[in-house]
């Protein structure tokens, strides 16, 4: 291959090489919930965990070039069977994150597999979800009450991502109470997240009982006030997806600030910090690949719901992020688990600092292949929107 068909050629090339990491994988991991990576394996979570989703979502997306891979399907179909018994077995341990876990699980199999049963999982994860409704504040609860923080009126800006399951559940059956919900928390925020320069708290804490605002924590990010790099792809990417199902025009608005925003703070090999506003510029301090990897995909996703000469520019800039993913980011050894390395889970508890991420993965994967494909979509929520 010459050196210019190589630059034209090289995401299908990526993707080659991922989906055969995706199948080799499949032998040592099988019907399990990858995490973060140490000495090139990844930790394994529960079922109930929001990262589960995730590694049957990689198999899935395989599986759709190829519908001959039964294999992968079978191993798909075990994560879904185990994440499905979470809703009864696990109940009181699920969160605002089953968007993640049964969207990429069950509404795969379903739209993938025209497996009904999965459908009926996706769908009581969807009113699951729309019980963590709060009307006097109009935002979904994030967490439960876990180690010791009381948590009732705390919102996260990664439960943008979530709101595809709700859009889906309002088309699957014809009621619109699941897409106002929706609708609600994005505008909720909008108003109380997204600042003017595009940046984005990580949490927002309400009063439960009368809704009223008590203020942004740091959550994840380096303070209240800073800018934390993965809330900003979530932010971007839950925005971009909102706008593709409901056509509001305030929700494309918020991706593109958020885009422009993201995009301007990137150091010189398009890969972020873990936090845009980090001291000295964040000299010293780790990347995320996994914030840039959602980045791009939904820089993609932007494009593809914008005109081409509109959606030009967030295609672009995608393309950068993810040339830089493979050329310096892409795990080289064959015999580790994982795909990207330097990504940073929870800097301050120092929790997969400097890893591979099974969601950096899955969103590197996804977004390579929709630009292998020029334009598709890999998320099933969005089939049909």
């Amino acid at each position: 291959m010459s050196a210019t068909e190589a630059n034209t050629h090289w995401p299908q090339v990526a993707w080659e090489h991922i989906a055969g990491k995706i199948r080799r994988m499949s032998e040592s991991v099988g019907p399990a919930f990858p995490n973060g990576a140490k000495d090139g394996k990844y930790d394994l979570a529960p079922a109930h965990d929001w990262v589960a989703g995730f590694w049957p979502g990689m198999l899935w997306l395989v599986y759709r070039e190829n519908p001959r891979e039964e294999r992968l399907k079978e191993i798909a179909v075990a994560c879904e069977r185990e994440i499905g018994r979470t809703l009864w077995e696990a109940f009181d341990r699920l969160h605002h994150d089953v968007g993640f876990m049964f969207g990429l699980s069950s509404v795969n199999q379903y739209e993938l597999a025209g497996d009904g049963e999965a459908k009926r999982h996706a769908l009581m994860a969807a009113s699951l979800l729309a019980g963590r409704y709060n009307p006097a504040g109009r935002f979904i609860r994030a967490w439960p009450d876990w180690g010791g923080e009381e948590h009732s009126g705390w919102a996260i800006i990664d439960c943008m991502m979530n709101l595809p399951l709700l859009y889906w559940a309002s088309r699957e059956i014809g009621d619109p109470r699941y897409r106002l919900i929706a609708e609600m928390h994005a505008d909720t925020v909008l108003r109380e997240f997204v600042l003017p320069d595009g940046s984005v708290h990580h949490i927002v804490s309400f009063d439960p009982a009368t809704g009223e605002r008590r203020g942004a924590l740091a959550g994840q990010g380096f303070a209240a006030d800073s800018a934390w790099s993965r809330g900003a792809a979530w932010a971007l990417y839950g925005f971009a997806l909102s706008y593709v199902w409901t056509g509001q025009a305030r929700y494309v608005q918020a991706a593109e600030r958020i885009a422009r925003y993201f995009v301007a703070h990137l150091p010189d090999d398009h890969v972020p910090y873990w936090d845009f506003k980090l001291p000295e510029d964040g000299r010293g301090m780790p990347r995320d690949s996994s914030a840039a990897a959602i980045a791009a995909s939904g820089l993609l996703e932007l494009a593809a719901a914008l005109s081409p000469a509109e959606g030009g520019w967030y295609r672009t800039r995608a393309e950068e992020m993810l040339r830089s993913l493979y050329t310096r980011y892409a795990v080289e050894d064959p015999l580790e688990e994982g795909l990207l390395l330097h990504a940073t889970g929870y800097y301050a508890q120092k929790i997969y600092v400097d890893a591979p991420l099974i969601y950096g993965d899955y969103y590197y994967a996804e977004a390579i292949w929709k630009l292998s494909r020029a334009g598709a979509r890999a998320d099933p929520q969005t089939a049909g929107s």
